[in-house]
């Protein structure tokens, strides 16, 4: 064992297992001396969560069993979260973070009061709450509710789903927004698995990220199993009136009744798509992958919660168009839920991989050229947000201390950390960088990673057994993009250029032939409008092709921003629709910037805001009302 095994093999062991081991579990004798130290470890500042108020490093839960009843008339979840804690160091507290949460009482073992602290409110991390324990204490039982402040809870009413008759919840967690319906150690620097037991009105169904029913039972009450270990911010609930339908026999898909015919066919090719993962990179760890289709006010494209994707509506396009998005969670399945960045300092390794990961599915089902487009719009989305972000937030690694995590979700993870990923891939050739990936998860399944343990496997058994050298520190620790970065050519989005060439030198709609461009495609050509476009040419284009009525939210986005910008008010009435409708960050963030551009537009989006803003997440909200200056009264 060398020393970069050892190194890595003590600090998976520190993070997982650091008590005493079970008696059918054996260790290296060599490492009894660097176990034994555990306890007097002085941790780096690589692998400290400075988002989480826990002591997660000294005592950590291993295990959590959630005991609720949802309140649709409340508004409120009650109930407990017993902890099942590892305490390895013998330490007289165990701390565990919280946010606007009701805690009404806390128990030890098998039911002896405990002695506890709330800390003082902050505003990023919460409160934390401070349990004295004893050395015998293997269990804390966390009585308490939510309360209508808790961010990661999105209550809907009838009006706000499809099908108009029955209420929705559903939680969103990601990056430390667990914390407000859950008390926890919030942190992805440690493992737990959990069981749940769900009380819920006898007319709806509830799901999280663990096995799952498939049909409503007449008690209302649902148990839950995740027996593989996940980090707290992969926990996840829906409840709703659901119906599931299966894709094949280890895929399916959760949606309200009147949706449900419409997603088995959007989501038609979901089981190819998990076949053509295990090929490229090992089995699939969960058993189950499903799909969950939200109501609209849900703000990112698809959240990977394990076993059970959750996913926005707007990828329901009718022709398959949009599933890429499928893809990308599937992909989360081994990078970032079998393998997950150790703090949010790392969230690249989440998604840098996962962008790689989804579009080498993608190429197996569909071919290059399709994958070429992907890749192409993504790099213009990292030049996008390399030119309006501060520098120190377009490295790869990150320092995210005092900084809201959302604040990481950008461009930079996904597309540099895809582009830095695929420099490796022409480098290695694509043979040895798959074996090396496949490994990389294997090797590491169920744990942590920090960038510093992954830069140094990736050198070890990678790069110097291949004699590879490049910016390997410039792409990781630098800013902006560095000049061997690869860029992708499309031929397809070369015609698409050429025909807006043409129609600009004519301002004829019938230099355009789009009968069969993809959606990728429209993008391409409504991303490179000039901007100089006139309202009368929007108008032509508009006439000839009804891009203002488009039912693809892809399409209807950028339109609309681009429509916003020239001035031509013609979308008027869909925009508001739109954003009425939709309540995802990713389209709701550049029209509404858009709009907040002039004075007139300014106010509009403001009357709009007011009417819509009830239809929107938190997440979504705390972004628009800064774009717009909103203070709610």
């Amino acid at each position: 064992m060398n020393l970069l095994q050892l190194s890595t093999f003590v600090f998976i062991l520190i993070l997982t297992s650091c008590g005493t081991p079970d008696k059918e579990e054996v260790i290296d004798a060599s490492n009894v001396a660097e176990v034994s130290n555990v306890c007097e470890r002085v941790w780096s500042e690589d692998e400290i969560d400075y988002h989480t108020l826990s002591n997660y490093m000294d005592v950590y839960v291993s295990h959590i069993h959630l005991d609720v009843e949802i309140s649709f008339d409340e508004k409120k979840l009650f109930g407990s979260a017993t902890h099942t804690i590892e305490n390895p160091c013998n330490k007289e507290i165990i701390v565990f973070d919280s946010r606007s949460l009701d805690i009404t009482s806390i128990t030890l073992n098998d039911g002896e009061e405990a002695t506890y602290e709330m800390g003082v409110y902050d505003e990023l991390l919460g409160e934390s709450i401070t349990v004295h324990i004893k050395e015998d204490t293997k269990k804390v039982k966390i009585n308490y509710s939510t309360t209508n402040e808790t961010r990661a809870l999105d209550w809907l009413v009838p009006a706000q789903t499809a099908g108009k008759q029955n209420p929705f919840m559903y939680t969103q967690g990601q990056a430390v927004l667990t914390r407000t319906w859950l008390p926890c150690q919030d942190t992805p620097g440690r493992r737990i698995t959990y069981s749940a037991k769900v009380k819920v009105p006898n007319h709806l169904m509830a799901v999280m990220s663990a096995s799952n029913p498939t049909v409503k039972n007449e008690s209302g009450v649902y148990d839950f199993e995740m027996n593989q270990s996940i980090p707290t911010y992969l926990m996840a609930i829906a409840v709703g009136d659901l119906a599931f339908i299966d894709i094949d026999e280890r895929t399916g898909v959760y949606s309200e009744p009147s949706m449900i015919e419409a997603c088995r066919y959007e989501f038609g090719d979901m089981g190819k798509m998990v076949d053509a993962a295990e090929g490229l990179y090992g089995k699939y760890q969960w058993e189950r992958y499903d799909v969950i289709v939200l109501p609209p006010s849900f703000p990112f494209g698809g959240m990977e919660n394990p076993r059970l994707t959750f996913a926005t509506p707007t990828i329901i396009a009718g022709d398959r168009s949009l599933t890429t998005l499928v893809a990308h969670e599937l992909a989360h399945s081994w990078s970032g839920n079998l393998v997950t960045n150790s703090n949010w300092n790392d969230f690249w390794l989440n998604e840098g991989f996962t962008m790689y990961f989804e579009r080498r599915i993608m190429e197996e089902l569909y071919g290059k050229d399709y994958v070429d487009m992907l890749a192409l719009l993504g790099y213009q989305d990292l030049l996008a947000s390399i030119s309006s972000l501060d520098p120190k937030m377009q490295m790869l690694k990150l320092k995210m201390k005092g900084i809201d995590p959302d604040e990481a979700m950008t461009d930079i993870a996904y597309e540099k950390g895809y582009s830095f990923l695929r420099l490796i891939d022409e480098l290695a050739g694509r043979e040895k960088f798959d074996v090396f990936i496949k490994d990389y998860f294997t090797t590491h399944k169920f744990q942590t990673m920090t960038t510093e343990v992954f830069v140094a496997y990736l050198q070890e058994n990678l790069l110097e057994p291949n004699s590879i050298e490049f910016n390997l520190n410039e792409w990781v620790y630098e800013s902006g993009l560095p000049e061997n970065c690869l860029v992708v050519v499309s031929e397809r989005f070369n015609s698409v250029e050429a025909q807006l060439t043409s129609f600009y030198e004519t301002n004829n709609a019938n230099s355009v032939t789009p009968k069969d461009w993809s959606t990728h495609e429209w993008l391409h050509f409504i991303r490179h409008f000039k901007p100089e476009t006139t309202v009368d040419q929007l108008a032509i284009l508009d006439d000839a092709f009804h891009l203002t009525q488009s039912g693809n939210s892809e399409i209807a986005a950028i339109w609309f921003e681009k429509s916003v910008n020239a001035g031509y008010d013609k979308i008027d009435v869909e925009l508001e629709a739109f954003l009425m409708r939709v309540g995802r960050r990713k389209f709701l963030q550049p029209l509404y910037n858009a709009l907040a551009a002039t004075p007139e537009g300014k106010q509009k989006g403001l009357d709009i805001y007011v009417k819509a803003r009830d239809n929107y997440h938190f997440v979504s909200v705390s972004t628009i009302d800064k774009i717009l200056g909103y203070s709610p009264s």
